[in-house]
């Protein structure tokens, strides 16, 4: 849909577009586009702006490299429509890209690390839940959605998130939680997670064993939640990193 026009006859012209667009799990993403055509257009390149309340500042950066690199493509005939047609078919998959590193930006442990196939399991830390009920609908859903297993924990002010399943999963899994406005801020206002940690992210071994489900547990004790990890065979991952959040 064209927004506007704008811009002075000798600077050129502005075309300001929005577009909706199908994100990762078909979810909505409403696109902000931003062409300012210089005089010399189509024989110089569009400046081009992005802006998107659902991606994140990088994921929006990512988008306008790679429709620059679109639009180069397309040097001297008209490539406003064209560009616009890409990205909508291509977004999913530049999103994707943009966010193969989101564990390598919070990982405190460079080792668990790797590209390798399989099932995989994840301990994430979340520093605090102000919309609960919504939230733990929210990450019960994608759980479900992505066939992912664990727990969802909570002890006093703890709040882990242990998951098991295919590594793209696991990373799809990532995305939406970094880029859905999934909690509320101290005044209501929905917002993004950002307090989010990758404790570690690691693939399943043979002395591993699976979690059949995903489930939401309340603990009392620091001991219950040892004897969980210690029933899926993580007692190591447990021991590295869960008493440490206490200190």
């Amino acid at each position: 849909m064209l927004l506007g026009v704008g811009g002075k006859e000798t600077d050129g012209i502005t075309l300001r577009i929005q577009t909706s667009v199908k994100g990762l799990l078909d979810s909505d993403i409403l696109l902000k586009l931003s062409f300012h055509l210089p005089i010399s257009y189509p024989s110089s390149l569009p400046n081009i702006s992005i802006n998107s309340e659902q991606l994140t500042r990088a994921q929006c950066k990512d988008v306008k490299e790679r429709l620059l690199e679109q639009a180069k493509r397309h040097l001297s005939e008209p490539m406003v429509h064209e560009l616009v047609l890409w990205i909508q078919q291509n977004i999913k998959h530049i999103i994707g890209q943009s966010e193969t590193s989101v564990c390598n930006e919070k990982c405190t442990l460079s080792r668990c690390i790797s590209t390798e196939d399989g099932i995989w399991t994840i301990l994430l830390h979340l520093d605090h839940m102000r919309a609960k009920t919504k939230y733990v609908k929210t990450v019960e859903k994608w759980t479900s959605d992505l066939r992912l297993t664990g727990r969802l924990m909570f002890m006093g002010k703890i709040i882990l998130i242990l998951l098991q399943g295919d590594r793209i999963s696991i990373k799809e899994y990532l995305i939406l939680q970094k880029t859905s406005k999934v909690d509320v801020d101290s005044s209501g206002k929905k917002c993004k997670e950002k307090m989010i940690s990758v404790l570690c992210e690691t693939k399943v071994q043979s002395e591993h064993k699976r979690f059949q489900a995903f489930e939401v547990k309340e603990y009392s004790t620091l001991d219950e939640i040892q004897k969980e990890f210690e029933a899926a065979g993580l007692i190591d991952l447990f021991s590295e990193f869960v008493p440490a959040l206490l200190k």
